[in-house]
């Protein structure tokens, strides 16, 4: 099963495959999305860190690794590499919007300068690559990166990283209305757990964005 076929949701179960795609580097950007310091730190107690134990793992085994070889990639191709990161600019937190606000999981109070919030070190973005400092879980509502992939003229976006059906979501919906042409690279992405980030990964597949793997994505570059 390739990407054509795979993630296929209800309602494109009898779709047509869609057609190849083709990616102009000078067109295109990688979006790595909020892979922080803060979502690999322990819980608050040793059963909440065991429950999350999966999630570490792919972190650490899949997610990651796979990653930094995509950023790799995309550099060598001078594809454009941007992060986003969710750091609030007001050290109380004023400047988030609700969906951060609200207790929970979702709670987060990330002052734009804790470590915490920093990407990680293994995927440190260098100087002249753009950080989008975001308090909204779309990496598009409340920034200028609209404005940015705008100006630089780019028509495809590239999106990993976490969480699959928050963040990631939320920021590919935006995309898709936008009418960028939007790729998600599964083996680059999670969420809190496999089943969660496989759902998401179908219900977005095909209307909003194609889901792919990392070695199907790194054919689709124009020679």
């Amino acid at each position: 099963m390739t990407w054509k076929t795979a993630y296929r949701s209800f309602y494109y179960a009898n779709a047509e495959e869609p057609e190849d795609i083709v990616l102009d580097p000078e067109t295109t950007a990688l979006l790595v999305i909020d892979i922080q310091n803060t979502y690999l730190d322990p819980k608050d107690t040793p059963e909440e860190t065991a429950r999350w134990q999966p999630f570490y793992d792919r972190m650490r085994q899949t997610v990651i690794p796979n990653t930094a070889r995509l950023i790799d990639e995309c550099r060598q191709r001078k594809v454009e590499v941007i992060f986003a990161r969710i750091a609030c600019l007001k050290p109380d937190g004023r400047d988030r919007s609700l969906s951060q606000k609200k207790p929970g999981f979702n709670y987060l109070l990330l002052p734009k300068d804790l470590p915490e919030g920093q990407v990680v070190p293994e995927l440190e973005p260098r100087a002249d690559e753009i950080v989008i400092t975001k308090t909204t879980d779309s990496a598009l509502t409340g920034t200028n990166l609209r404005l940015i992939l705008h100006n630089m003229g780019i028509k495809d976006v590239i999106c990993c990283g976490i969480f699959t059906d928050q963040c990631v979501s939320s920021t590919v919906r935006s995309l898709a209305d936008e009418s960028f042409g939007v790729v998600v690279v599964d083996d680059c992405g999670a969420a809190a757990t496999d089943e969660l980030h496989k759902r998401e990964l179908e219900i977005i597949n095909m209307i909003y964005c194609h889901v792919v793997q990392l070695d199907e994505v790194l054919t689709f570059f124009k020679k």
